[in-house]
């Protein structure tokens, strides 16, 4: 028998101490370096966008890859690839931790439009806003002080 999964993530994580570091021209080759991490790995992207301070991913992980293993080889090689390459100067690395939410399969297109529109949602919303609403909405019990 064959492993069959469908598992729709989103994946969020912010910027050390949440700076808005990641200046607009160098987002999309970023994304491109992401992608190509991600595909490695096994995964189907499906959407990635980021703005100033943090990074939204809806992808479908292998099942063979731990999603804390994939979390953490995603986010140590492309502060590696931003310092190496030089993309954002005042980066200074990704915050500890991060968020990760399931959806169904039927929510796949709802979750892509979300993400393709984050510069027009954090014109009204911050991102400490947006992250406690998704946690709420998930039913992720926190504590404030992790938020900071």
């Amino acid at each position: 028998m064959s492993t069959y999964t469908q598992i729709l993530y989103q994946l969020v994580f912010s910027t050390k101490n949440r700076r808005k570091t990641m200046i607009e021209s160098g987002q999309e080759r970023l994304s491109r370096y992401m992608a190509t991490v991600l595909k490695n790995k096994g995964c189907h992207l499906y959407r990635i966008y980021g703005v100033e301070d943090h990074i939204h991913i809806a992808t479908h992980i292998h099942p063979s890859i731990a999603l804390a293993n994939l979390i953490k080889d995603l986010k140590l090689s492309s502060a590696n690839f931003i310092k190496e390459k030089k993309i954002f100067p005042d980066f200074a690395g990704w915050q500890t931790g991060y968020a990760a939410f399931t959806y169904s399969i039927s929510a796949k297109e709802n979750l892509i439009h979300y993400i393709m529109n984050q510069k027009e949602h954090h014109k009204k919303t911050t991102f400490m806003e947006e992250y406690i609403k998704l946690l709420k909405e998930h039913n992720i019990e926190f504590e404030d002080r992790y938020l900071l």
